[in-house]
């Protein structure tokens, strides 16, 4: 039986009116340590934003979460944080804000390959 994996998983949402705590899913972010694996996934739905928030700065929120993967790629395009160990990104990335760019609470699972659970993830929780 081939050998499974702890891995943590968090939703990352649009939130365009914090205090209203309306949002979309729009990607996944998921950390194995035992595989050294951090990866998001993303797609931003522009109708269903614009229809949750008219006049929402879309280029701004590309921009954002493309954030999220120079910071889970690593390495000095990730900035101080993406520099951090894996394990620390991670924490950086799913910590709790109030911004228009959330994450859920961090869920953990067992999987064989974080790559096929990542995907599977994204199917199930935000497309």
């Amino acid at each position: 039986m081939p050998e499974k994996h702890l891995f943590e998983y968090a939703v990352i949402r649009v939130m365009p009116k914090v205090e209203r705590e309306e949002f979309l899913n729009v990607g996944v972010i998921l950390y194995c340590a035992s595989q050294g694996f951090l990866q998001t996934r993303f797609q931003l739905n522009e109708a269903r934003l614009l229809a949750l928030a008219p006049g929402l700065d879309l280029p701004e929120l590309h921009e954002r979460l493309h954030a999220f993967e120079r910071i889970c790629a690593g390495r000095k395009e990730g900035g101080v944080i993406g520099q951090l160990a894996v394990a620390s990104r991670f924490r950086w990335l799913t910590s709790t804000r109030s911004t228009i760019v959330q994450t859920s609470p961090v869920h953990p699972g067992l999987c064989q390959d974080p790559t096929d659970t990542l995907a599977r993830l994204y199917e199930e929780l935000v497309c």
